[in-house]
């Protein structure tokens, strides 16, 4: 940009702002010279990120903890039980490249914005939707297929976000204390949203969620996000499909790079494992320790996994800040984030005890979350033009394997009589893409070639 230029718009600022008003602008916007967020900046969007992905999980688990209590409301069985929780998912896969795209091209905040206003009004018109109709069970599932395609763009417009706005010394701790949202809400949702089941109906839960995100996206709006940034213009819609034509040989030339098959693959086992862990583990502990408390094996894994996710945020920067390599640092992450957490799977596979195996539950989930600081800050280290485009393909391509791996992993458990034939899978999953991500991942960029796509 040309210095007239620039000079130019910091003259109109401060043409229409008062001294300190002008002070105050220059904290809460990025300056036009420098795209990253100031160190204040980044700390106001990380805890208010962290907010919102919590509240996207509050709203995303209130359906599971609601299930039984509006299966009796409507008479559902366990079938069309079933065919509305699983809608969500369907909605969820479809969303992740196309959410990552919108937010190379048009911003991920816009994208966080609209998306998350669009759910939440969908969870706080779930129970009036479900008891006006004559067919709930029919339009609960629509809301929910709708709920999954607005959360799909969520984790990729966060991967583009910070790849263009966080500097890398400090994206691995955003990144992480971000992600550890995801086990907030479910520890919120799982106490407060028990509580307003039993005490006021399941309806409640659905009002808590909806609104809380209402409120969210009001904040973000009013404190943190321009005008501009507030609507989807004629020229972002341009922006998202001009030059298609020319796409395809560009997008070619990155898929042929190592490092982002590697990372891919990385995130791919990643997704489909944790899917895997989280959907077997309360039925584990339930058939294997049938006197075990519900709430405890609910909710003490995720206690660990909170602190431990923003500590290897905080650990990964600070190698990086003293001067070692970006490449190392992101592989040590998966060493532990895949590796060591594979090792407590394996003790959790074979131990007989109740205190124990609620132990290695928790370190491995906590050791899990390290992945954060290492393959999800790669793929920002690798093409932050296009960072959402290439996460939304990993974690679709996650998804998808991680309903193969939830059903192999059934069928193993029938078929052996054993719970460890689902540990194994998992550890050797994780231990694929592993080996796979120490060999060929790298930190240096490969996006030069496609940063006009």
């Amino acid at each position: 940009m040309a210095s007239t230029s620039l000079g130019g718009k910091i003259a109109g600022y401060q043409g229409q702002l008062l001294g300190g008003d002008v002070q105050i602008l220059e904290r809460l916007r990025r300056s036009s010279r420098d795209p990253f967020w100031s160190r204040w900046e980044s700390r106001v969007w990380t805890a208010t990120l962290l907010v919102g992905t919590c509240l996207l999980y509050c709203a995303r688990a209130n359906m599971p903890i609601c299930a039984v209590a509006m299966s009796e409301d409507f008479g559902w069985n366990k079938r069309q039980s079933g065919i509305v929780l699983s809608s969500f998912f369907w909605g969820y896969c479809l969303t992740q490249v196309l959410g990552g795209h919108l937010s190379d091209k048009i911003g991920g905040e816009k994208v966080i914005f609209l998306s998350a206003l669009t759910w939440g009004l969908i969870t706080a018109m779930t129970p009036l939707v479900a008891h006006v109709t004559s067919v709930p069970l029919i339009l609960v599932s629509v809301l929910r297929f709708l709920m999954g395609l607005l959360q799909g763009v969520h984790f990729p417009a966060l991967a583009s976000l910070f790849s263009q706005r966080v500097r890398e010394t400090e994206r691995a701790f955003t990144c992480s204390t971000v992600g550890s949202g995801s086990q907030l809400g479910t520890l919120v949702m799982g106490g407060a949203g028990s509580l307003l089941l039993e005490w006021y109906g399941w309806e409640s839960v659905f009002y808590f969620a909806g609104f809380l995100a209402l409120l969210w996206g009001y904040c973000l709006s009013t404190y943190l996000l321009k005008e501009k940034e507030r609507i989807v213009t004629v020229e972002d819609l341009k922006k998202c499909f001009a030059g298609s034509a020319q796409a395809n040989g560009q997008w070619k030339k990155l898929f042929r790079k190592a490092p982002v098959w590697a990372v891919i693959l990385a995130q791919l086992c990643v997704a489909s494992t944790a899917f895997t862990i989280f959907s077997w583990m309360p039925t584990f502990f339930k058939e294997r320790f049938p006197e075990s408390k519900g709430w405890v094996f609910n909710v003490v894994p995720w206690l660990f996994a909170i602190p431990a996710g923003i500590l290897s945020g905080l650990l990964s920067d600070h190698l990086i800040t003293q001067g070692y390599q970006t490449v190392w640092v992101r592989k040590l992450m998966q060493i532990v984030g895949m590796g060591f957490s594979s090792a407590f799977i394996f003790c959790l596979a074979h131990t007989t005890t109740y205190h124990y195996a609620v132990a290695f539950a928790s370190v491995a989930l906590a050791l899990q979350t390290f992945n954060h600081s290492g393959i999800t800050v790669n793929v920002q280290d690798l093409a932050p033009t296009c960072a959402g485009f290439l996460f939304g393909v990993a974690n679709t391509g996650g998804a998808l394997l991680g309903v193969v791996l939830v059903y192999l992993s059934g069928y193993l458990i029938e078929t052996t009589g054993s719970w460890s034939s689902m540990f194994y899978l998992v550890i050797v999953v994780n231990l694929m893409g592993l080996v796979v991500f120490l060999e060929f991942a790298k930190s240096e960029r490969v996006d030069t070639e496609t940063i006009h796509v």
